[in-house]
Parts: structure tokens; C-alpha cells; sequence
């Protein structure tokens, strides 16, 4: 049986973090194990050795709270509602290749594009590391009021109802917010120009998809949509 496009690179995502965070774990390991010492000209070059590798400890621990997030999405998928129409497995493809490609510039560096748009600072990364996280537990809360309203599709759900308390009473779109505010973050994290256009390229992702899910919307709820757009922001409140 063929694995759904969806799960397939929700999959590659996993295994790519786990992977990456694994290998770092290995070595810290292996440093340690092989009594490298503990000293501080030890840790010193290790974690420069991270950082000249492309994978500094802020990416690292960027990666392990997507990890996180993204076995709870799973977790959470498995309550979510039938489906009564959603967009076509074309447009599903695109916008998963899109945010996977978008991903992959934000965490992975890739030769060429390395040279840096802001300072390699510890106090830009733990910034970086707050927004982040602050932004994933914006996209988990505003799932968790979705309920079995959720598709990861543009989709409409049976019984789908208008959902307009929490963050939704801030902006209509909470959980691309949160996902692009974690973005943002790990952008600031790297500092490197291959983040900046995964960045951009998630940014382009999710205003393709905000628009195709805002004229479902509109055809389901009419005027209440409408009213609801006139009313409340899509991504950031009061700005756009």
C-alpha cells in the first residue's frame, strides 16, 4: 500500500531531526566516554567543532522541540473529525513539499549559503530559543481549541464550526502564526542566509495556503466569515 504524500514527509522531517540529534548526542557521548575531560578548552572545542559543522547547540535544541511538536501533531491528528471536501492531493503535495523544503534550509546548512545575516551572538540564540518555543506553544494551544475542527488539508470537517475565542479572537490563522514565529526563531538562531530563505520560503508556503483555506471558509460560513476577516487579522494583530 502507498504512503500518503502527507505522511510521508511528515516522516523525512522526523527521521532528518532525529538524525541530526542523534548524531550530536553520539559525539557528546563519545567525547565524554572516551574522557576527552570536561575541562572548559574541552567543551570549548566541542562545541565549536558543532558550530563549524553547521549544527551549533541553539540548532540542536531547535530541533529537538520540533521533535517534540511534531509527535504531539501526530498524537493529536488521530481525534480530528471526517472529512467532508478539502483540496486536492496536487494542492496537498505542494504546500507539504513547500514547508518540508523550508524546513530543510532553516536547520540543515547547505554549502554557499552560509555566510551570515546577523552576529553569531549566545544572546541572539537563547532569543532565537524563546521565540521558538513561545510560538509552538501558540500553534498547540490554538490546536487544542481547533479540537476536531483540525485538517491538516484545507478541508471542510462535518459539523465544522466557526472558532473564534483564544488566539482566534486575535488572528485567523493561530496555528500558522505559531509555526511561522518558530521559524522566525530559528532563523535568528542560525544567522545564516540558508535560514533566512527557508524562512522566506514558509512565509510564500502558508500565504498560499491561507488564501485556498479562506475561500473554503467563506463558502461554508458566508457573511460570519466575512465579518470575522473585516474584524480580526490573519496572521498578526492589527498589522496583516
Amino acid at each position: 500500500m502507498a504512503i500518503p504524500l502527507e505522511k510521508r514527509n511528515s516522516r523525512l522531517r522526523t527521521l532528518l531531526s532525529w538524525t541530526v540529534a542523534g548524531a550530536f548526542v553520539g559525539a557528546l557521548w563519545a567525547r565524554l566516554h572516551h574522557g576527552a575531560g570536561t575541562s572548559i578548552h574541552s567543551w570549548h572545542d566541542f562545541v565549536l567543532s558543532r558550530e563549524h559543522a553547521g549544527f551549533p547547540p541553539g540548532i540542536l535544541i531547535s530541533i529537538v522541540l520540533l521533535v517534540l511538536f511534531s509527535l504531539y501533531w501526530e498524537v493529536a491528528a488521530k481525534d480530528a473529525a471526517d472529512t467532508k471536501t478539502q483540496e486536492s492531493r496536487a494542492s496537498r503535495g505542494i504546500h507539504l513539499t513547500l514547508v518540508t523544503a523550508a524546513q530543510l534550509l532553516l536547520l540543515f546548512p547547505i554549502p554557499g549559503l552560509r555566510a551570515r545575516f546577523l552576529p553569531n551572538a549566545t544572546a541572539l540564540t537563547l532569543i532565537g530559543l524563546v521565540i521558538e518555543a513561545a510560538f509552538l506553544l501558540l500553534a498547540v494551544w490554538a490546536r487544542q481549541l481547533l479540537g476536531r475542527n483540525w485538517s491538516g488539508a484545507v478541508a471542510i470537517k462535518v459539523d465544522q464550526a466557526l472558532i473564534r475565542s483564544g488566539p482566534y479572537n486575535f488572528v485567523r490563522h493561530p496555528i500558522y502564526s505559531g509555526m511561522l514565529g518558530a521559524y522566525l526563531g530559528i532563523a535568528i538562531i542560525s544567522g545564516e542566509v540558508h535560514a533566512l530563505l527557508g524562512l522566506i520560503l514558509a512565509c510564500f508556503a502558508y500565504w498560499r495556503k491561507i488564501r485556498i483555506e479562506e475561500q473554503y471558509l467563506s463558502t461554508v460560513f458566508g457573511s460570519a466569515y466575512v465579518d470575522y476577516q473585516s474584524h480580526v487579522s490573519a496572521l498578526i494583530p492589527g498589522v496583516l
